[in-house]
């Protein structure tokens, strides 16, 4: 194993090697995929552990205090803590997808114009479903309407 791919073992789209591109090379080749697959795998693994690390949390700690200002802050809490797990596992069945995108072989191309979205992009986004261009439009026909 490459020290790459060591240091690529545990990423999180925040923390892993930047592919490096060799001139020539097919977009979305079999290296690229599994570059993004395990960013995605990784990214979801790290995800479920904070969920996992949320319900611990919530039985350890829940306890019914005699004072309601205690209680207050304990349910202010947790329910911070539940819209951030309600937010990660959107963003869960987001990665899933992006997993069955990559299985199918459409993963790293614009779903509204077909052009590839590209690897720094996906690197930076790796949900990304939408080219810069295309996903710019949409933010600009979303402010004019909302």
């Amino acid at each position: 194993m490459s020290s790459a791919q060591k240091a690529d073992t545990h990423a999180t789209p925040f923390s892993f090697t930047p592919y490096q591109i060799t001139e020539g090379e097919e977009y979305m080749n079999e290296a690229q995929v599994e570059h993004f697959r395990r960013i995605l795998q990784n990214w979801k693994a790290e995800l479920m552990k904070e969920v996992d690390r949320t319900v611990h949390h919530m039985q350890d700690e829940a306890a019914n205090f005699p004072d309601p200002n205690d209680r207050a802050t304990q349910e202010s809490e947790f329910s911070l803590e539940l819209r951030t797990r309600d937010r990660e596992r959107k963003l869960i069945k987001k990665i899933e997808e992006s997993l069955e995108n990559l299985e199918r072989g459409d993963y790293g191309y614009c779903e509204t114009c077909g052009v590839e979205i590209g690897l720094r992009r996906l690197e930076a986004r790796p949900t990304a479903t939408q080219c810069i261009d295309c996903k710019t439009l949409d933010e600009i026909r979303e402010r004019q309407v909302g």
